[in-house]
């Protein structure tokens, strides 16, 4: 069982119990100390408490229910928290980054059943997008968006050219890496610029491309990652139907990388994501 699924039975399941006790159980109470009283009996306030006290499980529901529901509500319609497992996203998004994605950037979508309610709008080229991995959906993906549907893409000699045109790279240095990404350092780090988004990457000029040559179909993504010669993309297991995406990441609150020395990496909180 995963997260979200947790999440919508936890609402439900005190969601219940709370409605139960309110329309059965509680008037029940409050009449039992109506009828101790209209018999002429005294009783003291402890007393009358004791009578009307709600179960340790309706307690319990009644003070979780609003939590939980809140949790769901931002989690499933707003924004939900991902870390960074991996370096695919080098340089833009290091391992140990914790992110925030926007969930209603694609439209909202229904929790765990994931259907699309409302739409409100499309990736676009640039765009860093959290999926659902097509090969296993319960696994998380994040990669850049850098082909529409109805691009043709090719990818060969370490470029990107969209629909016949070359994405502009200029080189920009060595990349000295650290900690989870220190594995990464003597590769060449290039900006490229993808429409109106102007992003860093990653390539080793020595290691052979996986070379592309692919039109992506209607509804679906041409995803890669930053870290262009070490990420298992769209290049291998194809694209991104949209109702795999999760949301849009924008913002880095979190870094904590147990290789690095200083584990937390102060200067990437408060990052914005392009």
């Amino acid at each position: 069982m995963d997260f979200p699924t947790l999440l919508v039975i936890s609402t439900f399941v005190t969601g219940l119990i709370w409605a139960v006790d309110a329309l059965l159980w509680a008037p029940k109470r409050r009449a039992r100390v109506a009828e101790l009283e209209a018999g002429g009996q005294v009783i003291t306030e402890a007393v009358r408490e004791q009578v009307a006290k709600e179960s340790l499980v309706v307690e319990y529901a009644r003070s979780f229910f609003p939590v939980i529901l809140i949790v769901l509500l931002i989690r499933s319609f707003l924004v939900e928290p991902f870390r960074i497992p991996s370096g695919s996203m080098m340089p833009t998004l290091l391992v140990g980054d914790f992110i925030l994605v926007n969930k209603f950037s694609y439209g909202i979508r229904l929790p765990v059943l994931d259907k699309k309610v409302v739409g409100i709008g499309e990736p676009e080229r640039g765009d860093i997008v959290v999926f659902r991995y097509p090969e296993n959906p319960s696994v998380d993906y994040i990669k850049r968006v850098v082909g529409v549907p109805g691009d043709h893409i090719v990818y060969t000699d370490k470029t990107l050219y969209i629909n016949g045109k070359a994405v502009q790279q200029h080189v920009e240095g060595t990349y000295q890496g650290t900690g989870g990404g220190a594995v990464m350092t003597g590769a060449s780090m290039r900006r490229e610029e993808l429409g109106s988004v102007a992003h860093s990457i990653l390539v080793m000029p020595n290691r052979p491309d996986m070379e592309v040559d692919f039109t992506v179909p209607p509804g679906e993504y041409f995803v890669m990652g930053d870290n262009r010669d070490n990420s298992r993309d769209s290049r291998f297991w194809g694209t991104v139907p949209d109702q795999n995406l999760v949301g849009k990441a924008f913002f880095i609150w979190m870094n904590w990388d147990s290789d690095a020395n200083g584990l937390v990496d102060w200067s990437r909180i408060g990052s914005s994501i392009r």
